[in-house]
């Protein structure tokens, strides 16, 4: 079979390496991080210690890092895997699952379009959604890209859309996380209410989840929320900010005020300030709950 290469061996990155050795993938895997190179030692999948030697063994290589500027390192850096491929080996293919900004990726897959093939592929859903196979791709790229990496999609997310261009793809991420992240807010604040009224939470959290305010995140989100259990994440705390913060800054651009969006992203700040940047992003309970009345 053939060896994918996985940078990037966080939450997504792990769930990513999951999905493909499941599928029969060989896959090589490189970190910053020590510790995250050891973890996938125990696996079926190889480390590598550096870009340079997951270049050698691999053509298409899945990003799965923190943010934009990270992306265009990685690929177009000093040591970024482009710098690393000599002209003679095989046109590589990027496929990108981080959250970053929509025209700055399209701006990069349009340099590197006579060297390497780009696909952003975006994932809605938690880590631990992905590995189950429940994430579903938002795709954008050439559709003769795609079509060549249709295996390797499928193994990661059977559930995908295609957009389109490259940069349609984080557009749409965009603003499923918004609608997402202000489901998550409304169902915390939700429970606060309930729990300041006298009511209990996981109990109150059944009549939630039969009721019309029903939503799928009460089923990801709503135990942890109401047990206030945040310190396994499968999504954290520190990346729904940066992703709350790149949609203020586009659409600061785009002259639109998203003043829910505002107020979600303070109250992830405030988690931060906290020390509970690392916790699960269903901490935003705690952060409505420090908001006492006065």
């Amino acid at each position: 079979m053939q060896r994918i290469g996985v940078v990037g061996l966080g939450l997504m990155g792990s769930a990513i390496v999951q999905r493909l050795l499941a599928a029969g993938f060989e896959v090589t895997g490189y970190d910053v991080d020590a510790d995250k190179r050891a973890r996938l030692a125990q696996s079926n999948a190889a480390p590598a210690d550096s870009l340079a030697a997951l270049s050698e063994q691999c053509t298409t290589i899945m990003l799965a890092v923190f943010n934009t500027d990270q992306v265009e390192a990685v690929i177009e850096g000093s040591d970024g895997l482009l710098s690393l491929r000599g002209p003679a080996k095989s046109r590589p293919a990027f496929i990108c699952t981080s959250t970053c900004d929509p025209d700055r990726i399209a701006q990069l897959a349009a340099r590197i379009e006579s060297r390497a093939d780009y696909i952003e592929m975006p994932v809605s859903g938690t880590s631990a959604q992905l590995a189950a196979g429940e994430g579903v791709g938002l795709v954008g790229g050439t559709r003769s890209a795609v079509e060549a990496a249709t295996p390797v999609l499928q193994a990661i997310c059977p559930n995908r859309q295609y957009l389109g261009a490259v940069g349609n793809g984080g557009k749409a991420k965009l603003a499923v996380n918004l609608v997402l992240g202000l489901n998550r807010g409304a169902i915390a604040e939700g429970l606060v209410f309930a729990e300041k009224m006298g009511l209990e939470p996981v109990a109150f959290l059944k009549v939630l989840r039969n009721s019309a305010a029903y939503s799928h995140v009460m089923d990801t989100k709503g135990a942890l929320m109401a047990r206030r259990e945040f310190q396994k994440p499968v999504s954290r705390v520190d990346q729904s900010y940066k992703d709350f913060s790149l949609m203020l800054e586009y659409s600061a651009a785009l002259g639109q005020q998203l003043p829910f969006a505002q107020v979600y992203a303070e109250l992830l700040h405030d988690c931060i300030e906290q020390g509970e940047a690392q916790w699960d992003n269903a901490a935003i309970l705690a952060a409505i709950a420090r908001r006492g009345g006065g």
